[in-house]
C-alpha cells in the first residue's frame, strides 16, 4: 500500500506500437504504489487508444513483433504542463522512432531535463533522449541496437551485460529492455523520493500456458520492484522453462479477443516445491485456470495457503481454481463476470465488479475481475503483506 504525505504525479509519453510491457507494467505498478500516472500521445486525447507491440526474441537475429493490447490514454498531450509533474517515463518499442522527430515531444522531454526531474527511459526510448540532445556526457544503456545513436549523441555507453541491466546518471535512469523493469521501476521510485518498507517477503505465482499476459507480468514485476523475492511455477515445468501467454482485450466483439502474448520464463520447479517458504500466493487469469483447476497438486497448493490464512490474490479466471479447491464458501469475492457461476456455486458471496477495475479484500483473500484492476489488486496484496511505499 502507499503511504504518501505528498502525492507524486508522473507523465508517460508513448505512441502507437510502444512495447506492450514497457507501457503497462510501470503504468500500473506506480499506481499501485500510490503514484498518479498520466499517459499521453501526440495527436491523441484522453480516452483515445494506442496500439502496442509484443517484442521478444524467438530464435531469430532480432526480436519478433506481434500486436499487443490496446492501451487507453488518460490525458491529452496538448494540455500537458510539464511543471506539474514530478518525473517522466519513456517506454520503448517502435514508437520512439517517430516520436524522436516530433519537436513537441523533444521540447517536453527537455523541460523535464532542464528542471533535473527524474527521467526513466527504457529500450528504444533512449532514441528520444538522443534526439533531444540530453545524453551528451551521460552514462546510458539501452537495447543494444540503440548504441550507435547514443554514442553519436555523445553518450557514455554502458554495455548491458544482460537485458535486465540499468544505468543511472544523476536524474537519468535508463534500462535495456522490459526485463529490467524490477530495478528500473525501483530506481525511479527512489528518484521520486520514495522509500519501500516491509518487502522482505517471498511470493509464489501459479502459472500455466495461456494465462493472461498482463495478469502474470504486471503483478510479478511490480512485486519484484518492491524488493520481494518472487517465484513463478507451473506443473510439469521447471525453472527456465517458458509458459505461453494470451492477450485478452475488448475490440468490439461480444467477448474478449485472444492474441499470442509474450513467453513468460518460470523461476522455480513446481514438483517438490516447499509451500511453507512462501508468504503469499498469486493466481493470474486467462485460460490456464481452466485446466490447472483439474490438477490435484494445484488444489493442494491452494488449500495450503487458504487453510493457513496466508494472503492469496487471484484475478479474472483465476477464481476457477479457488472454486475447484472448495475454499470460497462464505467468502466475499469477485471475478471476471463470466466466472460468476463458478464462484456462486462454490458458495461465495458474489461482489459485482462495477466498474471492471474493482478489487476486493476479504480476510486473507484479494480478488479482482480483470487486468485493468491491477493497481488496486497489487495495492491490496501489499496491504496484507504490510509492504509500504512512502514519499
Amino acid at each position: 500500500m502507499a503511504d504518501s504525505q505528498a502525492k507524486k504525479t508522473v507523465l508517460m509519453v508513448l505512441g502507437d506500437y510502444a512495447e506492450d510491457y514497457e507501457v503497462m507494467v510501470p503504468f500500473q505498478a506506480l499506481q499501485a504504489y500510490g503514484v498518479s500516472v498520466d499517459a499521453v500521445c501526440p495527436g491523441k486525447k484522453a480516452g483515445d487508444v494506442c496500439c502496442t507491440a509484443v517484442h521478444q526474441h524467438s530464435g531469430h537475429q532480432t526480436y519478433s513483433e506481434s500486436k499487443g493490447h490496446n492501451f487507453t490514454l488518460n490525458a491529452t498531450f496538448n494540455e500537458i504542463d510539464a511543471s506539474k509533474y514530478d518525473g517522466l517515463i519513456i517506454p520503448g518499442g517502435r514508437a520512439p522512432e517517430y516520436l524522436s522527430i516530433n519537436e513537441s515531444v523533444l521540447d517536453l522531454v527537455s523541460k523535464f531535463s532542464d528542471a533535473m526531474k527524474p527521467i526513466a527511459s527504457i529500450c528504444h526510448g533512449q532514441l528520444i533522449l538522443a534526439a533531444a540532445g540530453l545524453v551528451k556526457g551521460r552514462n546510458c544503456t539501452a537495447y543494444p541496437p540503440v548504441k550507435p545513436a547514443l554514442v553519436s549523441a555523445g553518450s557514455q555507453w554502458v554495455e548491458p551485460e544482460t537485458m535486465s541491466a540499468c544505468a543511472v546518471d544523476k536524474n537519468l535512469i535508463t534500462g535495456a529492455t522490459y526485463e529490467a523493469h524490477p530495478e528500473f521501476i525501483q530506481l525511479f521510485v527512489k528518484a521520486l523520493g520514495g522509500t519501500i518498507t516491509g518487502s522482505d517477503k517471498k511470493i509464489l505465482f501459479l502459472c500455466g500456458d495461456y494465462m493472461e499476459d498482463y495478469e502474470v507480468m504486471v503483478p510479478f514485476q511490480s512485486l519484484q520492484a518492491l524488493g520481494c523475492h518472487v517465484d513463478a511455477v507451473c506443473p510439469k515445468k521447471v525453472a527456465g522453462d517458458k509458459c505461453r501467454t494470451a492477450i485478452h482485450d475488448f475490440e468490439g466483439d461480444q467477448t474478449y479477443s485472444e492474441k499470442p502474448g509474450h513467453d513468460f520464463t518460470l523461476t522455480a520447479k513446481f514438483e517438490g516445491l516447499k509451500f511453507s517458504e512462501y508468504n503469499a500466493l498469486v493466481i493470474p487469469g486467462g485460460r490456464a485456470p481452466e485446466y490447472l483447476a483439474l490438477n490435484k497438486k494445484v488444489i493442494a497448493l491452494v488449500k495450503h495457503f487458504m487453510e493457513l490464512g496466508k494472503p492469496v490474490a487471484s484475478i479474472c479466471h483465476g477464481q476457477q481454481i479457488l472454486a475447484a479447491a472448495n475454499v470460497l464458501k462464505g467468502r466475499r469475492c469477485t471475478a471476471y463476470p463470466a466466472v460468476k457461476h463458478n464462484v456462486v456455486l462454490a458458495g461465495a458471496q458474489w461482489l459485482e465488479p462495477n466498474p471492471i477495475d474493482r478489487c476486493f479484500t476479504d480476510g486473507n483473500l484479494v480478488t479482482g475481475a480483470a487486468w485493468p484492476g491491477h493497481p488496486e489488486f497489487v495495492s491490496q496484496l501489499m496491504a496484507l503483506l504490510d509492504i509500504k511505499v512512502s514519499f
